[in-house]
């Protein structure tokens, strides 16, 4: 009796822990950005809109894609931060650069304890303004 009571709890267990190594193994990642202020990514001018983000790779250097539709908009080269606690919100951090354009550095995702940084410099050493 006592082996039937455990396979009931170990049959189920076992089914959740390879649903959820299967999610985490996927090395590509989908979400989604808003932008309220026109901005670069990669040299590629973003208007003010909705866009879908997906990235390849398990981090910490992935392939970023923006699009809108099915039409790939602008591919950059990005970096998966950790972080302390959870983003509250979504979030596009913006860069001022020197010519007055302005150009996405970091994207963060409600609920998320990663963000997402794009750009060659290191994330501490940027000025950034959110727009969401």
């Amino acid at each position: 009796m006592k082996f039937s009571s455990s396979s009931k709890i170990m049959v189920p267990a076992l089914a959740l822990l390879l649903t959820v190594s299967a999610f985490a193994g996927s090395d590509n990642h989908k979400a989604s950005m808003e932008l309220f202020n026109a901005a670069q990514v990669n040299g590629s001018q973003l208007a003010p809109g909705q866009y879908q983000v997906q990235w390849e790779g398990a981090g910490p250097n992935v392939e970023l894609s923006i699009k809108q539709g099915k039409k790939v908009l602008a591919k950059a080269p990005a970096r998966v931060l950790a972080l302390n606690d959870r983003s509250s919100n979504d979030a596009v951090v913006i860069n001022k650069n020197t010519d007055g354009s302005k150009s996405v550095s970091e994207i963060r995702f409600a609920g998320k304890k990663f963000a997402l940084a794009l750009g060659n410099e290191p994330p501490e050493m940027r000025s950034a303004d959110s727009t969401k």
